[in-house]
């Protein structure tokens, strides 16, 4: 059997540019499996069904968690989001490592689930800038704009349930260092134990 692969979670507040880096991320490492999740929000121009998420109605989505067929769920500005189960699990086992770009509500969720998680934290390099990134969707409201920036004291005191928090004041940078993130956490002693076992039993062989 493969050694497992790890659950890498990577979340912060509104605007801080997470999906751009777990896009750079994942033309750096190929290998990294990105997890699809399930939402009830609107497709946005661009996106794919399948590819960007899996488009709910509130009546599925219902169905989905009194199934328990979610890893963790959230309500995020009035839409449902959530991580199908049965997937991330089974790339796990098989010794992929996967993705979860998520909001913090099932951050934390997940982590209650599975506390070996690699939570990574992504930081703006200041407000002016998130409020910057946010103006530049062009899918704001002024409504929506003012209660995601109310939010931000709040999602930035969240930073202390993370293992590590990078700042994403250059995409390829911060990508990089999840990358080196990444390089450390599968160098952990425990997880070279199979490699151990291996060496040893060919050292008794010769």
């Amino acid at each position: 059997m493969p050694d497992q692969g790890l659950l890498l979670v990577v979340s912060g507040p509104s605007g801080c540019g997470k999906g751009t880096v777990c896009a750079r991320l994942l033309e750096m490492m190929p290998g990294i499996k990105l997890s699809v999740s399930a939402t009830t929000r609107m497709p946005r121009a661009g996106e794919t069904e399948g590819v960007s998420y899996y488009y709910k109605t509130i009546e599925q989505f219902d169905t989905m968690i009194q199934r328990d067929e979610l890893l963790e769920h959230a309500h995020v500005y009035g839409n449902y989001y959530g991580t199908p189960r049965k997937a991330v699990e089974e790339i796990i086992i098989n010794g992929r490592d996967v993705l979860l770009e998520i909001e913090m509500q099932g951050a934390g969720m997940v982590r209650q689930k599975y506390p070996s998680g690699i939570f990574i934290f992504i930081l703006p390099p200041s407000i002016a800038e998130l409020e910057k990134r946010l103006l530049g969707r062009g899918s704001e409201t002024a409504e929506s704009f003012r209660r995601r920036m109310g939010n931000v004291i709040h999602e930035l005191g969240r930073m202390d349930e993370y293992d590590y928090a990078v700042v994403n004041d250059n995409v390829d940078k911060a990508a990089g260092a999840i990358c080196g993130i990444i390089a450390a956490e599968k160098a952990r002693v425990h997880r070279m134990q199979n490699l151990k076992t291996k060496l040893i039993k060919e050292a008794e062989n010769i």
